[in-house]
């Protein structure tokens, strides 16, 4: 593992050496940290572990052509350099490639680093996971199956031959539990949050997990047909990054495979309803001064009041159109390259009490299945999970078993109501949201 003391001196001479072995273009990525897992097995802490991450990739450009490699290991840095040069030789030159970002000023952006975080100790994250099993277990004939815990501190940097040099500091906190009812009538619930700050009540955590659990007992069964559906936050969710994002992805509409194909300017949602994605929002998961090549962060309204407004892009599918990158590449590790995502992605529309106002349909809090949704055409089939008929605008029984499906752009369409209830789902900040009508199978 490469010395956290030492890692930006390596990466600042490893551009030097990757130049000096007749590259056009560098780039160099580097990252250090630290993270600690705490795992939890029915109602005890089954494992905790701390973890040292440090390590570098490099890409090398040669004729419009990218090598890479990456190493975590300071002794063979040398050699991870002389490789992706080699990678870059070997590959055939790409026409299409107008270059590596070249350096601009990056906004200023906040909420992303907690000192609480960086320096937290093991015991005090197995203190945190127990205050979720403890509120998993207040609740009377409910227990938890499973929970996770993590905290995670970092240092990146991001360095090229075009004089981009970015330092930036990132914490994040995540907290989860599964639980489930005694007995023979068995219901499940679940619940998680996670934060950039030491900011995030773990009892709670586990008491709405289980107190759900206890709610979803002895379900009743909806029919099947067309019929008012408020997606809570965490179902809203699941369904818009796997049924719409790849349709916005610059890259995937330039390979032909997004249904938005042509479609700029065009209307794909309720007039009132907007997606903006924002690099920039204070104490987003998805939130850095730059994205993971060194672009300036930035807010990007991809649908504005039904109109789709823009793809998102890295540097590569910008320059194929001639265009400026949104700010949108975005890095799995160190040791991948960098690909098109999302930032934080904000669900606008107006918000009103929507339960007060559905005099029928059903609530859902989660759904199952939506990884299996046409990333082309938009069409998904989700089971529904933890759902609750609607009677004259109030919550009343659960329902045991249903399905929804559908197809995104006609749910975007459908949709005629927002609640209050703003919640950060990952890096997707939005309200539950109520489509007019859905299919529901029973």
């Amino acid at each position: 593992m490469i010395p956290m003391t030492e890692i930006f001196d390596i990466a600042h001479k490893a551009l030097e050496y990757t130049k000096k072995s007749g590259a056009d273009e560098v780039e160099i990525f580097c990252i250090k940290g630290r993270s600690i897992s705490v795992e939890v097995q029915r109602d005890e802490i089954d494992l905790a572990k701390e973890s040292l991450l440090s390590g570098i990739g490099i890409r090398a450009i040669m004729n419009g052509a990218v090598g890479f490699s990456s190493t975590n290991d300071h002794e063979r840095v040398k050699e991870a350099c002389i490789l992706a040069v080699k990678s870059a030789r070997v590959r055939e030159s790409d026409p299409q490639w107008s270059g590596l970002p070249g350096k601009k000023e990056c906004p200023a952006v906040r909420g992303i680093f907690d000192k609480k975080i960086a320096d937290i100790e093991i015991e005090t994250c197995i203190d945190h996971t127990i205050d979720m099993v403890r509120g998993a277990g207040s609740v009377s004939s409910v227990f938890p199956t499973s929970g996770h815990f993590s905290a995670s501190s970092s240092t990146q940097l991001i360095l090229n031959s075009n004089g981009v040099e970015i330092i930036e500091k990132e914490t994040g906190l995540q907290g989860s539990i599964d639980t489930t009812t005694k007995g023979t009538d068995i219901s499940t619930g679940s619940e998680f949050d996670m934060s950039r700050s030491l900011d995030i009540d773990f009892y709670k955590i586990g008491e709405k997990a289980a107190l759900l659990a206890q709610r979803s007992q002895k379900g009743g069964r909806h029919e099947t047909g067309d019929i008012a559906v408020l997606l809570e936050p965490l179902a809203f969710a699941d369904i818009l990054e796997n049924a719409l994002l790849a349709s916005v992805n610059a890259d995937n509409v330039q390979k032909g495979r997004s249904a938005l194909i042509g479609k700029l300017g065009s209307k794909i949602s309720a007039d009132e309803f907007s997606i903006i994605d924002d690099g920039t929002y204070a104490g987003g998961m998805g939130t850095a001064s730059s994205d993971d090549e060194g672009t300036p962060s930035q807010r990007i309204e991809i649908v504005k009041k039904g109109v789709l407004k823009s793809f998102i892009y890295d540097s590569y599918a910008a320059g194929k159109e001639k265009k400026e990158s949104t700010g949108n590449a975005v890095r799995g590790s160190y040791t991948s390259t960098p690909s098109i995502s999302t930032r934080n992605l904000i669900i606008v529309h107006p918000q009103f009490d929507i339960m007060d106002d559905t005099k029928d349909g059903v609530i859902v809090n989660s759904v199952i299945g939506a990884h299996t949704a046409n990333p082309i055409s938009g069409d998904f089939s989700v089971e529904a999970r933890n759902s609750f008929f609607i009677k004259n605008g109030e919550i009343t029984s659960p329902i045991k078993s249903m399905m929804i499906s559908g197809n995104i752009f006609e749910m975007l369409e459908a949709i005629d109501g927002a609640g209050k209830d703003v919640r950060k789902v990952g890096n997707v900040i939005t309200p539950t949201v109520r489509v007019a009508k859905m299919k529901v199978i029973g």
